[in-house]
Formats: structure tokens, C-alpha cells, sequence
């Protein structure tokens, strides 16, 4: 099979297309012929060296952390999935390398069948963004109706996401961007009110939104307009941030600050599905390359200031029964 590969760390020059064998399949793994792959921060940090829990990996290593696609094999445990099944799935630092190629097998409980609303493409950009969100918003947050929530990062791939679940919960948000487009990018995705977090006093525009101070904020940036944003947080309200954010918020009294990461199961799948269609979600994507040019999308990563998500597209459609 064909994949993106790295044989060292270093900077986007170092992906390059790779001709490997496909990966065999677990017991409890499903083996994906991969449609859309996304493509995020995370990826660029594996590739520039650092690797969750230390050590290092094997080498050549395939990276991506979430796709789409459809089932080719179901191992000999596996009762959920049969091939040409569409499905969509996340796995951090997979086992069995990650999603740039044109195959990838994943444990069944980290795969779920994304609802009919979206299509493939964005199916394969959702699942890392899309769980860190739901939960962001559900779990750490417990957002409830009538709340005024401030998303700071609103216009990144997890914010995105997290703004439209957080109005579908029925709270008031604030969404903090990054530059006009991020603006324009928030209100067409709900926002009650929409600022860009580098040119505004983020403080100040919370305190108009909530004149007694604001109930939850989601960050998903650190750094000084995080800190002045607290402290328009209403004492008792909560701040949650998913791990990887730097710099972290300082916890705060009066606050309840909480990091977290996603988790992927069965149920969390099943309950993004849900909450997907409730939300109508949109998925912004902001640029699609393809698997080959894979080193031209970490180098549109390094340059920041991506509103939405960047996905690659591994083959042009789902496989289909002869």
C-alpha cells in the first residue's frame, strides 16, 4: 500500500510517500481502506519529535490520528462490523501506524459508523476534533441550557466543532477567533457573538457578553489573552482546556479548571453520531490535499492560522460489492 511515512523526525520535508505492507488484522480489529484522512496539530508535533508517553517509535512511521472509509476485513471477535460497512474512526497514536495510507487497522471499539449527514470527506475530519468537542463541551464542561460560554480558539478544527455543540445545548456562546475570516467563520456557524481574540480585549468583550461574568469558557489556546479572559469567568464557573493547550491555564480560586483528553468507545461514538445530527453540524474544511502531497499540507499547517480542519484524500470514493 501506499502511505505518508517519516524514516526520522523533523520538519514537513521529511513525509514522504512510502510503499508498505498492509497492515494484518487483529482478533478485535477491523481493517479500513482508508477514503479521507485529517490532518492536525498533533500530527505536526509527532513529526517534529515528541511522542506520547515517551520513548521512541519504529521507523517508517505512518502518521494521522483519525479517517474515514469502508471495512475490508472484520477480525474473528469482531460482531459490529462487515466489510464495505462505511465507517469513520480515531486511534492517538495507533499501534499499528496512523491513517496517511491507503490502509489502517484499528481496534473495533475506536471505530463507529458516522451518521448519513455527512459525507465521506467529512466523516474523515471529524472524529479526533469531533469527540475532543462533545466532550469538551458534555464532560468537562456540563454545559447547560441559558449559560453564556466563551469558545476561545472558535475558528480551529476543535472549536469549530464545539461552538455549534454548544449552542445545540442551548447556551449562549461567545466565540474568540483568530483574524476577520475566523469571525466571519463563527457567526456562520452560530455564534452569538464573535471576536478576534489578537485584536480585541478578549476580558472586555467577555464582561458585554456577560455583563456578571461569563459561566464556562473552552480553551483551546493558551497564552496571555487566556489568562485575561479568566478573569471575566464568574466565580463558581468552570474552565476546561484538552491536554496539549499551552501554556496551560494556572488553576484559579473560585474556578473550577479541568483538562482533559478524548476518549473513543463504542458509546462515545454512538453519542457523537447523535449529537452530529442534532447539531446539523457543519464541518468546516479549509484545503484537501491529496495522500501524495501530504508534505504540502504540514507545510500549510506550520504556517498557522487554519480556520477549520485540513484532511487528505487517500482514494476518490468507497469500495464497492462486485
Amino acid at each position: 500500500m501506499r502511505a505518508a511515512a517519516l524514516d526520522r523526525f523533523g520538519g514537513p520535508e521529511v513525509l514522504t510517500l512510502h510503499t508498505l505492507p498492509v497492515p494484518d488484522v487483529g482478533p478485535s480489529e477491523v481493517l479500513i481502506a482508508t477514503h479521507t484522512a485529517g490532518v492536525g496539530g498533533w500530527d505536526a508535533d509527532i513529526r517534529d519529535g515528541w511522542w506520547p508517553g515517551g520513548g521512541r517509535p519504529q521507523f517508517p512511521l505512518v502518521l494521522g490520528t483519525d479517517g474515514s472509509g469502508t471495512v475490508v476485513k472484520a477480525g474473528s471477535r469482531v460482531r459490529r462490523f462487515a466489510p464495505f460497512d462505511t465507517v469513520y474512526a480515531y486511534s492517538f497514536a495507533n499501534p499499528k501506524d496512523g491513517f496517511y495510507a491507503e490502509y489502517v487497522a484499528v481496534a473495533a471499539e475506536n471505530v463507529g459508523r458516522p451518521p448519513a449527514v455527512l459525507s465521506m470527506r467529512d466523516a474523515g475530519a471529524v472524529p479526533t476534533t469531533g469527540l475532543t468537542a462533545l466532550q469538551g463541551i458534555d464532560d468537562a464542561l456540563h454545559v447547560k441550557r441559558g449559560e453564556a460560554v466563551v469558545i476561545h480558539g472558535a475558528s480551529g478544527g476543535v472549536g469549530s466543532l464545539a461552538l455549534q455543540f454548544a449552542k445545540m445545548r442551548g447556551a449562549r456562546v461567545l466565540a474568540t477567533a483568530s483574524g476577520s475570516d475566523g469571525v466571519v467563520l463563527a457567526r456562520r456557524l452560530g455564534a452569538d457573538a464573535a471576536v478576534d481574540g489578537r485584536r480585541v480585549d478578549v476580558k472586555a468583550a467577555a464582561l458585554e457578553f456577560a455583563p456578571e461574568g461569563v459561566d464556562a469558557v473552552l480553551a483551546l489556546a493558551g497564552g496571555k489573552p487566556l489568562t485575561r479572559l479568566l478573569d471575566a469567568v464568574r466565580r463558581g464557573g468552570r474552565v476546561a482546556f484538552p491536554n496539549g493547550v499551552e501554556p496551560a491555564p494556572r488553576k484559579r480560586r473560585g474556578l473550577s479548571v479541568k483538562s482533559y483528553d478524548a476518549v473513543a468507545g463504542v458509546k462515545e461514538f454512538e453519542r457523537l453520531g447523535r449529537a452530529i445530527e442534532a447539531a446539523r453540524l457543519k464541518v468546516p474544511i479549509t484545503a484537501e490535499y491529496s495522500l501524495e502531497q501530504a508534505v504540502k499540507a504540514h507545510q500549510r499547517l506550520a504556517k498557522g492560522h487554519v480556520p477549520g480542519k485540513i484532511v487528505l484524500r487517500i482514494r476518490g470514493g468507497a469500495l464497492r460489492r462486485t
